[in-house]
């Protein structure tokens, strides 16, 4: 998901900021972003998405500073607007309002969010906006108003990244690049850039097929989307079609065993003539992968079952080629995703590490000799990357890190981070992890 594209609204700021606080109050109850928004009216969805996206992002500072001004924490549907509300003031460069406005418009929310609240809301933002600095000040020792990240999230990436963790956490709050895959059968990345500037689209090239954005825009202003020309895809998540296939030939046997939403599937298909097999766990999800092959003019094989179990869907032809996009914490793309780190919890991550290694130990007996294993995760945290693979090359003494081309391994998720340099990528992309094992 990339940032939503500022959208002009003609309903009232009011109207928006109760759906932006349903949308607050559902994510600290465990419900995904995607999900709350679900239920908002189609005409407040990009306003409110917009607003939401801000103020999960900055929901550590916004918690810390409520606990100065009301240490008793209101009832949840109040809390959740004022969280909003002094999210959205928080950083005053970044402030997508005027902050008087603002706070007149929180209050007319809570008239109709709960009406007794209102002087409540009233009286507790116009003191944060009074003694603004030293509020701020106070609530920055805290370090969840610092980082804007759980204690427990913040302690793994200091211990698996003690140069880089801080950064990285800095660049989760950064607004994502929009990033396009150009479909390799209809141009390449040149001639799609020189067609978007004809659009008045600002991009630049950053890999074999793709580009990114100067500036996001709605899919429907991008030439050629319904036609299938483009499709959009960050630059890490770019690296694994072609890191998989290497020269594969026309007919190759590949699986993409955890495919939904479809993009790796599509990509595979876009660079060559291949018999895909698209597995998911989810009927609904694997919805998703037919509409994009169908919006793409591509086909494959679909089938909704636990990759895990391959005795329930597995015909006995090995495959040459296993892209395994395994579920995982999705710390990579927390600027994607300013959800994520608010709904995860620390246990997730061994749970996650033993799913992924009961479907890599599920998957391999599938390859054959001579066969690749593409495994990715888009997560930073090295028990769900490296130390995976690591594990899993001492229990399956026929695997071997494939030499060419050399995997990329952990990439994050930094500004100034190239991609992956070796394969043509230039681009600052999501965090991401790549192994590229092969079968003896």
């Amino acid at each position: 998901m990339n940032d939503p594209v500022p959208h002009p609204s003609s309903l009232p700021l009011a109207k928006l900021l109760n759906h932006t606080a349903d949308a607050v109050q559902a994510v600290r109850a465990g419900e995904s972003l995607n999900a709350a928004l679900a239920r908002c009216p189609a005409p407040a969805r990009p306003g409110t998405q917009s607003l939401s996206f801000h103020a999960l992002r900055w929901l550590g500072s916004a918690q810390a500073v409520r606990a100065l001004l009301a240490p008793k924490a209101p009832a949840p549907a109040v809390d959740a607007l004022l969280l909003a509300a002094l999210a959205l003031l928080w950083p005053p460069a970044e402030a997508p309002y005027a902050a008087h406005t603002l706070v007149d418009q929180a209050v007319a929310a809570a008239n109709q969010r709960a009406r007794h609240s209102a002087g409540f809301v009233n009286a507790v933002l116009r003191r944060f906006l009074r003694e603004r600095e030293a509020l701020v000040a106070a609530a920055l020792r805290d370090p969840l108003a610092r980082f804007n990240h759980p204690a427990w999230w913040v302690e793994r990436l200091q211990r698996d990244w003690p140069q880089d963790w801080e950064a990285i956490i800095g660049a989760d709050n950064l607004h994502p690049p929009m990033t396009l895959r150009v479909n390799a059968r209809r141009g390449d990345a040149s001639a799609y850039a020189a067609r978007l500037a004809g659009q008045g689209l600002a991009a630049r090239v950053v890999g074999p097929q793709a580009v990114t954005l100067a500036k996001p825009c709605p899919v429907t202003q991008l030439p050629g989307f319904a036609a299938g020309d483009v499709s959009v895809q960050d630059a890490a998540a770019q690296l694994a079609a072609p890191l998989l296939l290497g020269a594969a030939l026309p007919g190759t046997r590949v699986l993409d065993a955890c495919a939904a939403p479809g993009g790796k599937t599509a990509h595979l298909l876009e660079l060559a003539d291949l018999d895909v097999l698209a597995l998911d766990s989810d009927p609904a999800r694997l919805v998703r992968v037919h509409d994009t092959l169908a919006r793409l003019g591509l086909s494959a094989q679909t089938v909704a079952a636990d990759a895990g179990n391959p005795a329930a869907w597995w015909d006995g032809q090995p495959f040459d080629a296993i892209l395994l996009d395994a579920p995982c914490s999705a710390s990579g793309i927390v600027r994607r995703h300013p959800d994520v780190r608010w709904l995860r919890r620390s246990t997730d991550l061994g749970a996650l590490a033993a799913l992924q290694a009961r479907l890599l130990d599920a998957l391999w007996p599938l390859l054959k000799p001579g066969g690749r294993l593409l495994y990715c995760t888009c997560s930073v945290f090295k028990i769900e990357g490296q130390d995976q693979i690591d594990a899993f090359l001492q229990r399956q003494p026929d695997a071997s890190p494939a030499a060419s081309p050399p995997s990329p391994g952990h990439l994050l998720p930094l500004p100034d981070n190239a991609v992956d340099p070796a394969h043509g990528f230039s681009a600052a992309a999501d965090g991401f992890f790549h192994a590229l094992i092969a079968k003896i």
